[in-house]
C-alpha cells in the first residue's frame, strides 16, 4: 500500500525491551512492517537504515530519548 494512503505511525514509549534483529545489542526501536512481521533495531542499526524501515513501517515503536534519523521521514 502506498505510504500517503497508509502512513507510519510512530509512537515513543518507556522502553523496547526485545533485542536487535541484525546484531543482538539492545533494541532502541520496535518496527511493525505493513507486509506483516515485526523487527526490532539497536540504535546503530535503526539510524542507519531509516529510510528503508520508514517506507517499510506503519508502526514504529522509539523508546524515549533516543532520536531516531528516520521520524523525520514518516510524515
Amino acid at each position: 500500500m502506498n505510504a500517503l494512503l497508509n502512513p507510519t505511525q510512530v509512537e515513543i514509549v518507556n522502553t523496547v525491551t526485545e533485542r536487535c534483529d541484525s546484531c543482538g545489542a539492545a533494541a532502541k526501536l520496535g518496527v511493525r512492517l505493513s507486509g506483516g512481521g515485526e523487527l526490532s533495531f539497536c540504535g546503530h542499526h535503526a539510524n542507519r537504515h531509516a529510510g528503508e524501515i520508514a517506507k517499510m513501517a506503519n508502526r514504529v515503536l522509539v523508546e524515549a530519548g533516543f532520536a531516531w534519523t528516520g521520524s523525520s521521514r514518516t510524515a
